[in-house]
């Protein structure tokens, strides 16, 4: 038997603990996650599994947390007191750092996990800035410490000079031995605050993420703020003005518990029977509909998508199914964008906004898993700022709605300050690879012996394709890398159309740097000649930038040899016949129509994503 929970009337707010575990990609949350449910009892040893927190087979497969988690803990403390531990498991990519931002709003403390061998990463300082930003305690944790190549003295030092945390702070752990939990438990009931909030004021509660369930409707995950949460009341969202009457309110184990009541400081879900997810903000705040709060909740940021890309249904007929796919996800990605879109090629679509290509690639195989569907996505591209000679100014993400280039007085694009960690012996070949994707001033920082921070100013549009799998492969995996957008810079960009048979094909349009327009519309070209069927006549696969063609491939056409017959006889019978033939083959060129087969789109554009 699983221990009671402690709260409800029981519980006071001294002995709530909400805290959220952040760190670099690898260096053991999700392990680290598991040991502590373990030691509280939060699951039983039959139906325990590692990363017990990553529900989503995709998370599974792929070893990497993409959703937040939840789950309260009953702790009872050596001196016998019992606690209620809300923990928030958090995804450590730079693309998930929307989820990030919405778990450190529902808690005060964190847990900053460093890799006893790796050291201070990227993502580990900007996840502490994140941290510090909303006024978190902080609680460093060294991981990984039964590793050969463990060396706590040395991240000890990089805790002090990187992070400007007490080093001696430091809980030293093996999430996977369970080396040192108890000692952390400890120190989490010890050194994170309690929760503020009163109980008896108005009720205040921010809703921090949401599932769907079929059976229930939106089951929203909220922490509350002041108040309290109790079945029966009217409850009002504040940013939608809809209201909903709560059919139950409870604490998230790993499946979720009904209580009496959820009091200011506690972390649980809330039913309402919210059928239609639209409305539905991640941020917003709920408050009574009888004695509402004065203000919302204060912090949210809205995710600022940079990375778009249209996403159309194999099959025209499953329209509606995506449709609906995409709305529920929504509820569960509040990162994700999406409005309608079509294409002559393509049909009806979505055109969609992401956090970067790992999201992007995580809502593509959420899609296809969740919901069944077969997808074709173009090319992905960024949002461009462009000056027209009329004096106004659009901003660009979809290749389709780019301006005549005579209309145009100039285009900016966005740019992004890197940072880059590494072992100093690979700083050459990461150098290369930047100067490359048009990197400007470098500037270096030895943050620890053997190892340097590069960083460096990119156009975001050269890190969307391959950039990250690069620098792990020249890094031998030792790199890491994190961004944030600056500004936007003049950028010469020219828009390539792909051409069949003289006709354009406007879902393989892109927006490029004229120095690379070329190579990619070779490449392009090259691919769609290997995917389209041949036909009797000679198909051109051209790319062009306006009129001007830059690219170009030829599909030879069947030949029938219609001499086979002449045997012998005056030269000019065989001329005769292949000039007949020719002007035939010319006829059909002229009015016969290349249907492109939807596994060359696929082809073209996934291959533009593996190889790029």
């Amino acid at each position: 038997m699983l221990p009671a929970p402690p709260g409800g009337a029981d519980t006071t707010v001294d002995q709530i603990r909400n805290f959220c575990i952040i760190a670099h990609i690898d260096h053991g949350k999700s392990t680290l996650a598991d040991r502590l449910i373990q030691r509280c009892g939060g699951v039983e040893e039959r139906e325990f599994r590692n990363q017990i927190l990553d529900t989503m087979e995709l998370e599974r497969e792929r070893g990497i947390t993409i959703k937040s988690n939840t789950i309260s803990l009953p702790y009872t403390a050596p001196d016998g007191r019992e606690y209620e531990l809300n923990l928030i498991d958090t995804p450590g990519h730079v693309d998930f750092s929307h989820e990030v931002r919405r778990s450190l709003m529902a808690a005060e403390g964190a847990l900053l996990v460093v890799d006893a061998s790796q050291g201070v990463e990227a993502q580990t300082v900007a996840n502490l800035y994140l941290a510090v930003e909303y006024g978190l305690e902080i609680l460093p944790v060294i991981n990984k410490i039964d590793l050969p190549s463990a060396d706590p003295e040395r991240v000890m030092e990089e805790i002090d000079s990187d992070l400007g945390l007490d080093p001696f702070a430091a809980v030293p752990v093996s999430a996977k031995l369970g080396t040192g939990i108890d000692e952390l438990l400890a120190a989490i009931v010890e050194r994170l605050p309690p929760p503020g909030g009163d109980p008896d004021a108005p009720l205040q509660a921010l809703l921090f993420d949401a599932q769907y369930d079929p059976y229930r409707g939106a089951v929203l995950l909220v922490r509350v703020m002041d108040g309290r949460l109790r079945p029966g009341m009217t409850v009002r969202l504040m940013h939608s003005e809809a209201e909903h009457r709560v059919e139950e309110v409870g604490r998230l184990r790993l499946k979720r518990v009904p209580a009496d009541e959820l009091v200011a400081g506690e972390v649980g879900y809330l039913i309402a029977g919210i059928k239609s997810l639209a409305g539905l903000a991640i941020g917003d705040t709920l408050t009574a509909a009888d004695r509402p709060a004065a203000v919302p909740v204060p912090g949210y940021r809205e995710a600022k998508p940079v990375v778009f890309s249209s996403i159309f249904p194999m099959a025209t007929d499953d329209y509606e199914e995506l449709t609906k796919a995409l709305e529920k996800l929504k509820l569960n990605d509040a990162a994700l964008i999406y409005e309608k879109d079509s294409s002559a090629a393509l049909g009806f679509g979505f055109r969609c906004g992401f956090l970067g290509l790992l999201h992007l690639d995580v809502v593509q195989e959420r899609l296809e898993r969740e919901y069944g569907l077969s997808l074709i996505l173009t090319a992905p591209s960024v949002r461009y700022r462009v000056a027209l000679e009329d004096g106004r100014e659009i901003e660009v993400d979809n290749p389709s709605y780019y301006p005549d280039p005579a209309a145009i007085r100039q285009v900016h694009e966005p740019y992004i300050r890197a940072s880059l960690w590494m072992p100093e012996r690979y700083l050459g070949p990461v150098m290369e690879l930047c100067r490359e994707r048009r990197g400007t001033q470098p500037t270096f920082q030895y943050v620890a012996a053997g190892r340097i921070e590069m960083t460096s100013e990119l156009p975001l549009a050269e890190v969307l394709f391959d950039f990250y799998d690069r620098l792990k492969s020249l890094t031998q995996g030792y790199g890491s890398f994190d961004y944030e957008l600056i500004d936007y810079r003049p950028a010469d960009l020219v828009k390539v159309d792909i051409l069949v048979n003289g006709e354009k094909v406007d879902a393989l349009s892109q927006l490029v740097h004229r120095e690379f327009a070329r190579p990619r519309a070779l490449r392009y070209c090259e691919r769609l000649a290997k995917t389209i069927p041949r036909q009797q006549f000679k198909i051109a696969v051209q790319g062009a930038i306006g009129g001007q063609i830059i690219a170009r491939t030829t599909i030879a056409p069947f030949r029938k040899d219609v001499t086979a017959k002449c045997y012998g006889g005056d030269i000019s019978r065989k001329r005769k016949l292949l000039e007949k033939q020719r002007e035939g083959k010319k006829r059909m060129k002229i009015v016969g129509a290349v249907e492109i087969p939807q596994e060359a789109f696929v082809a073209v554009l996934r291959a533009d994503e593996e190889e790029a």
